[in-house]
């Protein structure tokens, strides 16, 4: 089998399916995350900000991806807010027969904004309602960025001692994602637009990742498409639809239509045939032949640099 686009595919994954249709493989729990498509406009449309993971990476590797990671318990405590409130956040996200609703959709919401400072300095809160902070490159600012990274305190904390208040309406909700049963690191991860404030910029601070850069969306699809750009379906699904606006606030005006449905990937034995789909992505479905000398080899499975 050969890769002849930047799907993201690990070497480990047909012995998973495997084990998991046998039996002897247990599903581990996703946990929840949240990422975010910065977006800015430009001359030629609106460009989005990837990270490009280190390749010593456990998880996906050399591939380009999105600030975001996952919800912090402590993303529940009582923090500023402004914007549509988490009850209301409850119902777009999709969680309304969840224990606590509204805890769990500020949680989201609250990581949302919370990973997009930690990884790329950018930050979704003001003031007030009305305001969005400025500048974040002081080095207080970096300084209570690394503080959040090592959890030394809670992003309410951080909020509350600068009297800011999240701005959950910078952010648009766009697609969900279930990572496969068969992964052993399992994330159910919404994924949201939201603009680059004015006057602030993305700084290449996320210690996950090598290379930072903004790219018009068709241009990082084409690199995709030709095997020089990595990246995991979910990334490259949520990315292609962007191409076809002229505009950040065109896209944004859209997320409320969006559909989401979490997207799971499912895996079935045929034969002695792998077959690998992403219902309603069929761009992804793949077929993997046993091999006697192990099921994909190395040169498949690595991607473009």
């Amino acid at each position: 089998m050969t890769t002849t686009n930047g799907q993201w595919f690990p070497s480990t994954w047909p012995d998973r399916i495997r084990a998991l249709a046998g039996g002897a493989l247990t599903p581990v729990p996703p946990r929840r995350a949240a990422t975010v498509l910065l977006l800015r406009d430009s001359a030629a449309g609106p460009q989005v900000h990837m990270l490009r993971r280190r390749a010593s990476m456990a998880f996906a590797g050399g591939a380009y991806a999105y600030p975001g990671g996952g919800v912090d318990p402590r993303d529940e405590r009582p923090v500023g807010w402004a914007g549509p409130p988490p009850r209301v956040w409850a119902e777009r996200l999709g969680l309304t027969s969840d224990g606590d609703p509204g805890a769990t959709a500020q949680a989201v919401v609250c990581a949302a904004v919370r990973e997009t400072f930690e990884e790329s300095g950018v930050l979704l809160a003001g003031p007030d309602a009305d305001s969005v902070v400025a500048d974040t490159t002081g080095e207080d600012w970096e300084a209570d960025r690394r503080a959040l990274v090592s959890r030394e305190f809670s992003f309410a904390d951080f909020l509350a001692r600068r009297e800011l208040v999240l701005r959950s309406d910078l952010l648009g909700p766009w697609a969900r994602w279930i990572t496969p049963e068969f992964e052993e690191r399992r994330y159910d991860t919404w994924f949201f637009l939201a603009a680059l404030p004015e006057g602030q910029r993305t700084r290449d601070v996320s210690g996950e990742a090598d290379r930072t850069a903004w790219l018009l969306p068709r241009e990082a699809a084409s690199g995709y498409d030709q095997g020089e750009l990595l990246m995991m379906p979910p990334t490259i699904a949520t990315l292609r639809p962007l191409a076809r606006y002229g505009s950040v606030a065109a896209a944004h005006a859209d997320c409320g239509a969006r559909d989401l449905e979490p997207v799971l990937a499912r895996a079935q034995l045929d034969g002695e045939e792998i077959v690998l789909s992403w219902p309603g992505h069929d761009e992804f479905t793949r077929r993997i032949p046993r091999r006697s000398s192990g099921d994909v080899a190395a040169d498949d499975t690595r991607g473009a640099e």
